[in-house]
């Protein structure tokens, strides 16, 4: 019987418009490892939202038959890059069969159905072409997830763009909007463009959201590359470059998304004043607005503390994070072979790793690290845990220098496998959790929201999402800001030093000497943290401002 769709569950008269989003990866579940970082635990959380609030709503991925990658170790405890086919029992199959021209060459496209009930999410379709009527180049299109090669790169950008556009028309399902989650998948304006033959047309359906300033992630490239691969839907250059404000033969892909879309946005109030800034000199961009990611409260958060906060039980909620903290030493121990305290300040970095992070910032002071780590009067523990691109030497290089220096000391320790398993044994263990990006390169960032779910105190500069939440003092510790005109290694140093002083002078004091004032402040951050920084507000701003 032919694969037909409807949606499966009764839509919230308040959510009605029909909205289709558009996501290179989605975080929703530690078994489903088709994501890499915040931009897959933003979609997972989502899409749980939209769910959850009865949203009129369809996901289009990919299926990356490799995933992301595995981090696993190599003899010397360091870091190692391991791509192991998954499988994934959970999805149907659709039997859907149909073509997208990628290089002048047809390529065939089938598409899996993740049904509402698995993960309690929206329907979301996942493409493929790891199918036998192609050839095995075509087939991995849909291996990698941000495969490195550029001709990859860019096919899996119209596998998504076009494929998704094109799923949806064979499933009669018409969006009233096309939400395009970053521009990984811009071919599908060209597509859009090409059915509706008028541009302010396309704007009416189509919206963008970008979720970084740095230069990586807003991609260019030469538009004789993009033709041939097959990016424009067929439409002849001279069209592309009028309709994206082109000069030259370069494609700003970002900037392209920004004239072609209705509208956009950036996903902190910062983040929207930097993307202002960063495209001011481009006339005729759509409007750039504010809407700060969050996660999902439901999935994230811990139940057991959250049930002690609301009654009141402060014995209740120390023993929790006791608790918490055994499973997460656990885990150390397995990994590491270390035995860990809970009694003991236990400090958490946990992210991407990436330079602009910062997750060596700690070394920055050699001789202040050693203090702090053989102090035996107020002890620390301090954990790194983060996934670098697998072609990002530089960052598999710090990683690799914790991991060294790691074995030196037994109370310091790195994990592999940075997933959603272990993200939320980490965020359950920490007692402070530590955002140290170099100012004004972080866009939002999550980690630490879903931290504050799970009792664990922020430390962080003022980007992101973060000035939105951090009250200094009451529901989390703010590092005080250094000038970023300054160049990176002094910026490096005065946020360091900073660090260190608050550190020093102020946390771990508080923690040991007045353990009740650290509570408050813990308890304020759980407070705090709901429901600003919950999901189903980003998912509700999104219908709201975004898609009307």
């Amino acid at each position: 019987m032919p694969f037909s769709f409807s949606h499966p569950y009764a839509i919230n008269p308040s959510f009605s418009k029909r909205v289709a989003y558009f996501c290179m990866e989605y975080a929703m579940h530690q078994s489903f490892k088709v994501y890499a970082g915040g931009l897959g635990y933003l979609a997972g959380s989502h899409m749980k939202s939209a769910h959850d609030l009865q949203q009129n709503m369809v996901g289009i991925g990919i299926l990356w038959k490799y995933g992301y990658y595995d981090q696993v170790r190599k003899s010397d405890q360091t870091m190692d890059v391991l791509f192991q086919e998954k499988v994934y029992g959970f999805l149907e199959t659709t039997d859907i069969r149909f073509t997208i021209h990628i290089s002048g060459h047809p390529v065939w496209v089938t598409a899996y159905y993740l049904p509402p009930s698995v993960f309690n999410t929206v329907p979301v379709f996942f493409l493929s072409t790891d199918l036998p009527e192609n050839d095995y180049l075509a087939q991995t299109t849909c291996h990698r997830l941000y495969d490195a090669n550029p001709e990859a790169k860019l096919a899996a950008a119209v596998l998504l763009g076009e494929g998704g556009a094109k799923l949806l028309d064979l499933l009669n399902w018409q969006p009233d909007v096309y939400h395009l989650n970053e521009s990984h998948a811009l071919p599908l304006a060209f597509h859009l463009y090409k059915k509706y033959k008028d541009l302010s047309e396309l704007k009416k359906h189509l919206v963008f959201t970008n979720h970084t300033p740095e230069e990586a992630g807003n991609a260019k490239s030469d538009l004789h590359f993009l033709e041939k691969m097959g990016f424009f839907s067929g439409l002849p250059l001279t069209e592309v470059k009028a309709i994206t404000h082109t000069e030259g033969d370069v494609l700003d892909h970002t900037a392209s998304a920004l004239h072609l879309a209705g509208k956009a946005n950036g996903v902190s109030k910062l983040h929207q004043q930097t993307m202002i800034r960063m495209w001011k000199d481009h006339g005729d961009i759509c409007p750039i607005q504010s809407i700060t990611n969050a996660q999902h409260f439901n999935f994230w958060s811990d139940k057991d503390m959250y049930a002690a906060l609301d009654r009141d039980d402060d014995a209740g909620l120390r023993q929790h994070k006791h608790n918490r903290k055994k499973l997460l030493f656990e885990e150390v121990s397995d990994q590491n072979g270390e035995i860990y305290n809970e009694d003991v300040l236990t400090i958490v970095f946990a992210k991407r790793f990436t330079g602009y992070k910062r997750p060596e910032l700690l070394f920055h002071d050699m001789d202040r690290f050693v203090k702090m780590v053989t102090s035996k009067d107020r002890p620390v523990q301090i954990i790194w845990a983060g996934k670098p691109y697998p072609l990002d030497y530089p960052s598999i290089g710090v990683f690799d220098q914790i991991a060294h220096l790691c074995k030196s000391y037994s109370n310091c320790a790195i994990l592999v496998g940075y997933e959603m398993k272990l993200s939320k044994l980490l965020k359950g263990g920490a007692d402070l959790w530590l955002n140290v990006p170099r100012l004004r390169h972080e866009a939002s960032g999550t980690s630490g929201m879903t931290a504050a779910m799970n009792g664990a105190v922020n430390v962080g500069l003022p980007d992101g999402w973060f000035p939105e939440f951090a009250r200094d003092k009451i529901n989390s510790f703010v590092i005080p800001p250094c000038d970023t005109c300054l160049h990176d290694h002094q910026q490096d140093e005065q946020d360091a030093t900073q660090l260190y002083d608050l550190l020093e002078n102020e946390i771990i004091p508080m923690f040991y000497d007045f353990p009740d004032r650290w509570l408050q402040i813990m308890k304020q951050g759980m407070r705090d943290i709901v429901p600003q920084f919950g999901s189903d507000r980003l998912a509700m701003q999104y219908y709201d401002e975004l898609y009307s």
